[in-house]
């Protein structure tokens, strides 16, 4: 089966018949100022992170440093329908990211909610507010009006630093279970995963730590206890864990959070394609097909700057691209309303197409000219 995925990021096909779950509630559901964390740096990019410091802290060590840091969320939401209002409860996770009160999770987490329960590592509980979400990245913020001596924030790692063996250690509420932790490595990094709006992660975290329902927000812990990202989704045939897990990364979260925080709008690019996800060379556009008839879509700023299907994008401002996840990654970096200027192959040439990007609509199925 061929899979192709729409840009930026309307995409996440999966293939055969392994089931991407977003790991969400353990429950009845999936349910202007700016923070500055703290970010670990490495002594050398080369070195994996048990080495650039030592060998890091035990497994127990981690958990006493971080659990006071995270903690275990209820959201009860409210459905209409013919027979009538009907309530669902969902669980996960969440890290305290400051002493104001702001608590990060998965947008999945508390979608659909005003409010959620938080309680904390010592047993006591809030009522938090919803602050902001963004479904495109799966990030979610809520606050709770606490003492700061019940916040315990946990720094923030440089998720771009993390490499393949690193060990980590998440912390959630699997099968409404707080504080359960389980230990494994960063299996890969670089990874796309499907966001809630159908819309693609870039940069996502695999490890073979075991994460099931109800782990959705926790944090996936590097070898000093500092977050390295937000415990979103696994890849499983059961339903259960089967030792590939993907996270958030940090870095990604915390740009996210802040502009949340910060009281403003998060915008993604938005270009308006559907790409062949196994192309070699560059991006390929799809090509017209009865499964998908538009894969330029209407008024989409691919359309308007005359980008068509089976047009194969190897550069973006002189920036190589060789395949489709480095195109994802590169759109990425830029704002809406940007002008990019994207070489192309068609038909034997090649040519230089430049295009104003737009604003993601708020999920794959709204109009590309929205």
């Amino acid at each position: 089966m061929k899979l192709s995925r729409l840009i930026p990021v309307i995409a996440g096909a999966v293939a055969g018949g392994i089931i991407a779950l977003i790991v969400a509630s353990g429950s009845n559901t999936s349910a202007t100022h700016t923070v500055t964390q703290t970010v670990i740096s490495r002594q050398s990019p080369s070195e994996p992170t048990a080495l650039a410091k030592g060998q890091g802290l035990t497994i127990n060590q981690i958990y006493r440093n971080a659990s006071p840091g995270v903690v275990d969320i209820t959201v009860t939401t409210t459905t209409q329908s013919i027979l009538g209002s009907q309530q669902s409860t969902g669980e996960g996770a969440g890290v305290v990211y400051d002493t104001k009160g702001d608590i990060l999770t998965d947008e999945h987490v508390v979608t659909g909610a005003k409010t959620a329960t938080v309680k904390f590592h010592d047993g006591k509980s809030a009522t938090a507010t919803v602050i902001g979400t963004d479904p495109s990245t799966d990030v979610g913020v809520i606050r709770v009006n606490v003492p700061a001596s019940e916040l315990h924030p946990i720094p923030f790692a440089d998720s771009s630093g993390a490499q393949v063996g690193d060990p980590v250690v998440a912390i959630g509420s699997p099968f409404s279970l707080p504080e359960t932790t389980t230990q494994g490595i960063v299996s890969q990094t670089g990874r796309s995963i499907q966001a809630p709006n159908q819309f693609t992660i870039t940069g996502a975290i695999q490890t073979d730590a075991a994460i099931n329902p109800g782990n959705s927000g926790g944090p996936l812990l590097d070898a000093y206890g500092h977050v390295l990202g937000l415990n979103d989704q696994i890849q499983t045939n059961s339903g259960s864990s089967a030792g590939v897990g993907f996270a958030i990364p940090s870095n990604t979260v915390a740009r996210i959070a802040d502009e949340i925080i910060g009281g403003k709008k998060v915008q993604h690019p938005y270009v308006g394609v559907e790409l062949n996800q196994n192309s070699s060379g560059g991006a390929q556009i799809a090509q017209t097909s009865q499964q998908d008839p538009t894969p330029v879509r209407a008024g989409a700023p691919a359309a308007i700057a005359g980008l068509k299907p089976g047009d194969v994008i190897t550069a973006v401002n002189g920036r190589t691209i060789t395949s489709t996840e480095q195109f994802i990654t590169t759109i990425d970096q830029y704002s809406p309303h940007q002008v990019v200027t994207l070489t192309i192959k068609r038909g034997g040439q090649t040519k230089q197409i430049k295009l104003t990007l737009g604003t993601r609509p708020a999920s794959t199925g709204a109009s590309s000219g929205g």
